[in-house]
């Protein structure tokens, strides 16, 4: 990806290191010379290397210890100094005689933070001022089509057949994550249409927007999703009939990569102690470190070690439900007991804690104080709340026209990947 930043000085994005102050600068020139203008700044552009710190970066780079801590207290203020990620690009300008002008970082595709220095009339003291800074896009309508097939029979496998990335993969996964078990419910000729947004920079591909609707033909159903406003405001996914799409629990804890390796059972040959006991649970493969997400909001009520079971996190949520996360080779920040979690938050990491044969996640589901098969619980869940009838009409003549437009932009997609060559990204 091309690294973009706002512009320092006039010209200054045609230099790529320290420059020199050539002995030109400011002589006089000779009859039929170009005028060479005086350079008001040298920086410095660099990616950040592994291990570093905000501060230890300045100080790289000839910055006082003073200065460089005083950047770092302006950073505070509007984003993380621990934040700096390994090979992000950096941009530090100095005027000639090495007093700070500026220093830029990307934090991201879609910002950049920026501390200026500015000197505090009266005083002719330094004063940094810190910000960050959004990174225009270009955002535009785009569709696929994707199939399961024998040779791509996972979802990430046929967006990437169709020339689309995996984020926008796991977008349509989140989607329908209260409809489909992306773990075990794909088959060969499962199909999907997908109308989202594409975002360029400079007439370059950035990233994906939002999906805005979408068609699942899965094991002989159809199943329809509409991005449209909920009774709260915020964008919600709805069926085609306005019905929520989302469940009270998600079909899974995990990405959808995930395979059950042990189901359900009141008599489980163990595998480790070689006795029939029971598994009150599901085990999901998972390579250690794998993130794992609450399948609905609720309250942490115990985190720690459970024996053989290794770390867990226990969650209880409404209607009598309580789930519990083993085997985990840590948790996120915040979990702790008394603590409130959102659905689909992300709450531990998956891994081989306790006694386990290989890297997996055990998921539990309680109800009313008994275990009970979380594959077939999560299934029956019952859809969320439905659309106001005062607001059908308008959801859907709003159904109606992304409909229309996921397929006229199917249709141009499908001529246009016949038209380039493989490879070709929407």
């Amino acid at each position: 990806m091309t690294t973009r930043f706002a512009p320092l000085v006039l010209g200054m994005g045609l230099l790529a290191s320290v420059q020199a102050v050539s002995d030109r600068l400011g002589s006089a020139p000779s009859s039929g010379d170009d005028i060479v203008l005086a350079q008001e700044e040298t920086f410095v552009e660099a990616r950040v290397p592994a291990r570093a710190t905000l501060e230890g970066l300045l100080r790289q780079n000839a910055l006082s210890s003073d200065v460089a801590a005083s950047i770092v207290d302006a950073v505070r203020t509007v984003f993380n100094p621990r934040g700096l990620r390994v090979d992000q690009p950096y941009r530090i300008a100095r005027t000639l005689n090495g007093l700070f002008r500026e220093f830029q970082y990307e934090i991201d595709p879609d910002r950049f933070l920026r501390v200026v220095s500015r000197i505090v009339p009266g005083t002719g003291e330094a004063q940094y001022d810190a910000e960050v800074v959004p990174l225009p896009k270009e955002t535009t309508d785009a569709a696929l089509d994707a199939e399961i097939t024998h040779g791509q029979p996972s979802l990430i496998g046929a967006f990437d057949a169709a020339g689309a990335g995996a984020p926008l993969a796991l977008e349509l996964a989140d989607v329908f994550s209260g409809e489909v078990d992306f773990n075990s419910d794909l088959q060969a000729g499962d199909r999907f249409e997908v109308l989202f947004e594409r975002q360029t920079r400079d007439g370059q591909f950035v990233g994906y927007g939002n999906v805005k609707a979408a068609i699942i033909q899965n094991g002989g159903r159809r199943l329809i999703a509409i991005r449209y406003p909920g009774p709260d405001g915020k964008p919600g996914w709805f069926d085609e009939e306005g019905r929520s799409l989302r469940r009270q629990f998600l079909r899974t804890p995990l990405p959808f990569e995930a395979r059950v390796t042990s189901p359900f059972s009141y008599r489980r040959l163990h595998p480790i102690y070689g006795d029939i006991r029971p598994h009150l649970g599901v085990d999901f493969g998972a390579a250690i470190g794998t993130r794992v997400m609450a399948v609905a909001a609720g309250v942490v009520e115990a985190v720690g070690i459970a024996g053989d079971a290794g770390r867990m996190v226990k969650i209880r949520h409404s209607g009598g439900y309580e789930t519990v996360y083993l085997h985990l080779s840590g948790y996120a920040a915040g979990i702790h007991p008394g603590a409130r979690v959102e659905q689909g938050e992300l709450i531990g990491y998956s891994g081989q804690s306790g006694d386990a044969t290989g890297p997996h996640l055990h998921f539990g589901i309680i109800k009313n104080g008994t275990y009970v098969n979380p594959l077939t619980e999560l299934a029956k869940m019952p859809k969320g709340d439905p659309i106001d009838k005062a607001d059908l009409p308008a959801f859907d003549q709003a159904r109606d026209s992304l409909l229309a437009e996921l397929a006229d932009r199917v249709a141009q997609a499908a001529a246009t990947r016949t038209a380039n060559p493989p490879g070709h990204r929407p």
